[in-house]
């Protein structure tokens, strides 16, 4: 009798998070369509299989069940942690861009967390030898310079070096609609925010993106991994995070101007990092004369404490009411906004900024993953020139691309 009992409150409580997480998908005045439910979401579906093992779990701030942490949504269904393994930004998420995290216990739960952007950016043996599964639930925005596909990666290699098995509670890519930008094809544009062949928006799921790491030789041995699957989503759907998935992408607008947005920061303009609205405006103190909307960056710990022209006036662009739906019809990033404060830029020599590790590198190249843009911005190309170059390189990554995909496009 405990047993029923047990498993219809295990049922009633699967139902009432898929509920939680179902957002519209039809546009008004449509026919109703099922709304998308996350891998996390449908606990009927993986729940049995991490019972009586020792969880590994991969999360952040936007790895949740219904409205709540999937680390404590997991404990209260019965389910083993033995370790959390934070990315970029921390378990919690309230880590700057780029800053060392250090390992720690939850305050909340005392499970140990293991920083993935600290001391080691995968798990170690030793890390690993008390686990019998991995589990990967961390939402992505689909860039190959968001560093999340970065830590997918390491752990995967981890998991398969120690014989582990990865399951994958898969989320929508709220850029899935875009397969944009030059793809990265050289060594030397490799580093800690960019190591794959991608273009500069890839158009996958971290599901996705997982299966294409295996497919086409990223790791030594190929890791072996399980994918619940997002229901009732493809890749052209409109999805609201319900999260922030890293504390600069703090609002929708900002997480789907990401990819466009993202390539300031290896200029002298100001993306709006030290104001609490990055990725929303652009700007820098010599477009004074350019441009008549300003604001000032400062700043803000656990979001940009060093700031780009911190403390200093910036004018430039406000993106904040930007038609998002203008992105989509294109299906592209948008290049005008950075050719046209190019041509803005006083001091075209400075426009460009050298990248920390490598000097000969700008960082701007970086990003992209190579040096064509940047030079053929200095030298006039026109926007459909530019994109024209881009065509073989994504025509290519599409046909790989396909072989990967769990969602119609």
């Amino acid at each position: 009798m405990m047993r029923l009992t047990s498993m219809l409150f295990l049922a009633l409580l699967a139902i009432s998070h898929i509920k939680c997480t179902t957002y519209a998908s039809s546009a008004p005045g449509a026919p109703d369509k099922p709304g998308i439910i996350t891998g996390a979401d449908q606990t009927g579906k993986y729940l049995s299989y991490l019972k009586g093992k020792r969880i590994g779990l991969v999360a952040n701030q936007s790895s949740i069940i219904g409205n709540t942490s999937s680390v404590d949504s997991l404990l209260s269904l019965g389910i083993k942690i033995v370790r959390v393994f934070g990315p970029e930004h921390g378990f919690r998420g309230n880590a700057s861009n780029g800053a060392v995290v250090g390992d720690e216990k939850d305050a909340k739960t005392g499970i140990p967390i293991v920083s993935l952007y600290g001391r080691n950016e995968k798990p170690t043996k030793e890390q690993l030898a008390d686990i019998d599964l991995m589990v990967f639930d961390i939402q992505d925005v689909g860039c190959r310079y968001y560093t999340n596909i970065n830590t997918l990666q390491y752990v995967m290699e981890a998991c398969a070096e120690n014989n582990k098995e990865l399951l994958i509670l898969d989320r929508p890519n709220p850029n899935g609609y875009v397969v944009d930008g030059p793809v990265m094809t050289e060594d030397r544009f490799k580093s800690a925010i960019g190591i794959h062949y991608t273009p500069m928006t890839h158009g996958m799921t971290i599901g996705e993106f997982a299966q294409y790491l295996n497919g086409e030789g990223y790791l030594k041995k190929p890791c072996k991994i399980n994918i619940i699957k997002v229901a009732h989503y493809d890749h052209s759907m409109p999805y609201v995070l319900p999260v922030r998935p890293s504390p600069n992408l703090n609002t929708q607008q900002a997480v789907m101007l990401f990819p466009s947005l993202c390539m300031f920061e290896g200029t002298a303009i100001n993306e709006g990092r030290g104001t609490y609205m990055p990725f929303t405006i652009l700007g820098a103190p010599a477009l004074k004369d350019r441009y008549s909307f300003s604001y000032k960056p400062v700043s803000i710990p656990g979001m940009s404490e060093r700031p780009n022209h911190k403390d200093a006036v910036c004018y430039g662009v406000d993106l904040r009411n930007y038609d998002i739906n203008k992105l989509r019809q294109s299906r592209q990033i948008n290049l005008s906004w950075v050719i046209e404060l190019y041509n803005a830029y006083p001091d075209k020599a400075g426009f460009f900024t050298p990248g920390r590790a490598n000097q000969d590198i700008s960082a701007f190249d970086l990003r992209i993953g190579t040096d064509q843009l940047r030079k053929q911005i200095i030298a006039g190309v026109s926007e459909a020139e530019i994109r024209k170059s881009w065509e073989p390189g994504l025509q290519k990554f599409k046909a790989i691309r396909a072989k990967y995909l769990l969602y119609p496009d």
